[in-house]
């Protein structure tokens, strides 16, 4: 008899769980047994009956099943969610020195797949990608009350890939209330106004924390261009660092009002700030043709590439945008740019970025490689965990 539901694997296609990869993608599956509905927790069993692991069970996601556990004895219950949560939290301790806002669960990189939660002070914020997230949310929300007692829960669980999933999308309070969506943090010592309800992602990019800091102790005396500024977390930085003056170019007119209002939050020049709302492409070939120069040119893009199957068409896209920004670029200027693009690896996008300053006619060099903070780590058993990548090229 049965106890659980079970996914029986093609032949030879256990080898990435035994290197303890949590994906397990339909096309390996060979048999399923007992019909499971989605969420279900499900044994997966190599072709010749052994036991893997206990997974997560998505029946319409390319990625059929995803791993909660290697232990056959482990159960998967709400105690199960109590340890997991609390060892991610643990491993956050001393966070609170650099900022009140962090991510505090990672999904796989923390043995939790699916599930994102990201600390705003006292409000706390849950993304449920996956079915298997989608089946525990209530245990993991009374989990998060129990650890962390936030004043307010909301749900952000409305990113693109829960449709991958045959889920809706959801967005809204689960515990607690605000009278508005916004929200102000702490980061280092400057302060940021964040819309969780409307902001991307959870609000805020948490993990490019460190490389603000970053971009700010490399400001000083430098006219600073801010591509995809968002609001205003690269450019708030640069000026405190001591720019000579910061031009934003962000598409959304509500998130560059958000920018203006965080600069003057930190008593930053608003006068030394100038706010271009348009594409940031068609801005920056504008600049090329009235030969517009900067000293320092920070390039933060959307994700080009949320797959392998967009790659070639994000790399023309990456190579466009660091073409136009090597043509901006002073001699001796600095370009910070960023691909968050899980499809485009380190080693691509360097070469992406290598070509680009070829066919601009600059002499480059890296100074610098940068990634996601540790509060985004990667698990080495995950290296898809690793996805934002960063360098700093002098000119």
């Amino acid at each position: 008899m049965v106890d659980k539901p079970q996914l029986i694997l093609k032949p030879g296609r256990e080898k990435s769980l035994l290197r303890r990869h949590p994906w397990i993608f339909s096309g390996a599956v060979a048999e399923i047994r007992s019909d499971p509905l989605p969420g279900a927790t499900v044994e997966i069993l190599a072709a010749t009956g052994e036991f893997l692991a206990q997974a997560a069970y998505s029946p319409q996601s390319q990625i059929r099943a995803r791993v909660w556990s290697w232990d056959r004895n482990q159960a998967v219950d709400a105690d199960f969610f109590h340890r997991r949560l609390e060892r991610a939290i643990q491993a956050r301790a001393g966070l609170e020195a650099e900022s009140n806002a962090y991510r505090l669960v990672h999904a796989e990189s923390d043995s939790l797949p699916g599930v994102v939660i990201d600390k705003y002070g006292d409000l706390v914020v849950l993304q449920c990608l996956s079915w298997g997230a989608e089946r525990w949310k209530d245990v993991i929300s009374d989990e998060v009350e129990r650890l962390l007692s936030p004043k307010i829960l909301f749900e952000r669980s409305d990113a693109e890939v829960r449709k991958l999933e045959g889920l809706a999308v959801r967005s809204g309070f689960i515990r607690g209330e605000l009278s508005e969506s916004r929200i102000q943090i702490s980061e280092h010592d400057l302060k940021f106004s964040v819309d969780v309800a409307a902001g991307h992602k959870t609000g805020f990019y948490l993990d490019q924390r460190k490389n603000r800091r970053t971009s700010r102790d490399l400001a000083i005396n430098r006219e600073v261009l801010d591509c995809f500024s968002y609001t205003g977390g690269f450019a708030a930085n640069v000026l405190k660092g001591g720019a000579k003056s910061v031009t934003l170019i962000e598409d959304s007119a509500n998130a560059l009002e958000l920018a203006r209002e965080n600069i003057s939050l930190n008593n930053l020049d608003v006068e030394v700030s100038e706010f271009i709302n348009g594409d940031a492409f068609q801005v920056l070939r504008r600049f090329r043709d009235e030969a517009r120069k900067f000293d320092m040119i920070v390039l933060d893009p959307p994700k080009f590439a949320p797959s392998k199957a967009q790659v070639e068409r994000a790399a023309r896209g990456y190579k466009d945008i660091n073409l136009l920004a090597f043509k901006l670029l002073r001699p001796g200027g600095l370009l910070l740019t960023f691909s968050c693009s899980g499809g485009v690896d380190t080693a691509l996008f360097q070469k992406i970025v290598a070509g680009a300053a070829l066919d601009a006619g600059v002499e480059a060099r890296i100074l610098r490689r940068l990634s996601q903070g540790p509060d985004h780590p990667v698990g080495l058993n995950f290296p898809e965990g690793e996805y934002l990548k960063g360098l700093v090229i002098e000119i």
